[in-house]
């Protein structure tokens, strides 16, 4: 079974909805439940693979570990930062040796998702540093590290909003405004993924279209060298736009279903008027993630250590830093770390830009400024995914 693309994943989704509809109507909890339904679609998905099954058994295992030694050691009070970065690296252990072995080719201790999950994982133990969370019961925790509707592709949940939203009991009224808007969410987003994504795949990419016995209709327009390469790119991201954004909404249509009102993960970024408005559009918890996690963090260390000697020179390298660590949680390839590097550049050029240029601050809300910024970012936007899809290095590699 894969997730939101086969008949078999919808029909026992209805399935498994029903219930849930019936509970939430009725106006009662759904975590018990909306666990047990959980665990059957995660059966589901493993149960064609052995191997992936055990990987993602021992990911559980180790980021359980993790999360309840660092909770016991700061109910204790000892707040020991060696069980705090003990506990870390067994959560991240699992995904390090994937990444690294996947560059080599392997693909060691790898199951779908296990991004997404590592980063959920990561987030409980960070929180528990901070003393955001102080009581965590390991349904709780199993039910948000591992809740099928967000667990391949995110978006990436926050613990203590999904687990209010779990054990919340909502009126009928409200539940049933929920579960409208969930089904809703679920339709579009199955448009968007699964009938806008393919109709771009097939127009743009060569093995998309011989695939269904013909050829992409970008190669009958007479485009070649640059031209070509450009239209290209621009229908990748588009492509790219309608399978995610797809996915998203109906992860979030399911997870209503299920009473949790999972956070949406795009707001019209094509609409963005410079990278730093992009990143506020695009694949939105990640980015609020990697803000929350390494951007503010990394600056309160190099601050607090005077690193640097302006706030504006600690900005642009938190931004490289964020920037290139996003790259590598996507993979360590060229084509990644490479597109990581260039938005951070590009974020830390347009933190400079915004705060030094006078021609900015006087022109930043006039219509033929934002016109103009809108059309140069979308040209950078769009150049970056043909970095993130390979299609750079694979013109590299041509030349050479």
């Amino acid at each position: 079974m894969v997730f939101f693309t086969s008949a078999s994943f919808f029909i026992v989704l209805a399935a498994l909805v029903a219930p849930a509809a019936i509970l939430g109507l009725a106006e009662r909890p759904l975590r018990g439940y909306g666990f047990a339904a959980s665990c059957t679609m995660l059966a589901f998905l493993f149960a064609s693979d052995r191997a992936t099954a055990c990987s993602f058994l021992l990911f559980v295992v180790l980021s359980c570990a993790g999360v309840f030694l660092t909770l016991g050691s700061w109910k204790r009070g000892t707040r020991s930062m060696a069980v705090y970065g003990a506990s870390l690296a067994l959560t991240c252990a699992p995904l390090v040796v994937y990444k690294l072995s996947a560059a080599s080719g392997v693909g060691l201790l790898g199951f779908i998702g296990i991004s997404y999950c590592t980063f959920r994982s990561v987030q409980v133990i960070i929180e528990i540093r901070d003393g955001l969370i102080d009581e965590l019961t390991l349904v709780d925790y199993l039910y948000f590290l591992t809740f099928f509707a967000q667990i391949t592709s995110g978006p990436i949940d926050r613990s203590r909003r999904f687990i209010e939203d779990a054990h919340r009991a909502y009126q009928r009224d409200e539940y049933a405004d929920l579960l409208t808007r969930g089904i809703v969410l679920l339709l579009v987003g199955a448009v968007f993924q699964l009938v806008i994504a393919t109709i771009v795949r097939d127009w743009y990419d060569p093995v998309a279209a011989v695939g269904i016995g013909g050829i992409p209709k970008l190669a009958n327009l007479g485009l070649t060298g640059v031209t070509y390469q450009v239209a290209y790119a621009y229908g990748y991201g588009i492509y790219l736009f309608f399978d995610f954004a797809g996915y998203s909404l109906m992860a979030m249509g399911a997870s209503y279903c299920f009473g949790i009102r999972c956070p949406r993960n795009f707001r019209a970024p094509f609409a963005a008027v410079d990278i730093k408005d992009f990143w506020n559009r695009w694949h939105i918890t990640l980015s609020t993630w990697l803000r929350d996690f390494v951007f503010m963090r990394f600056t309160r260390v190099v601050t607090r250590r005077h690193v640097f000697s302006t706030r504006l020179q600690t900005a642009c390298a938190a931004y490289m830093v964020n920037m290139l660590f996003m790259g590598a949680w996507h993979g360590l390839t060229p084509s990644y770390l490479a597109y990581g590097a260039y938005h951070g550049i590009l974020l830390a050029a347009t933190e400079v830009y915004q705060k030094k240029s006078r021609f900015y601050k006087r022109n930043k809300k006039k219509t033929w400024y934002r016109a103009l910024s809108w059309a140069v970012t979308m040209q950078l936007v769009f150049l970056g995914f043909a970095l993130f899809s390979g299609q750079v290095q694979q013109i590299i590699e041509g030349m050479m």
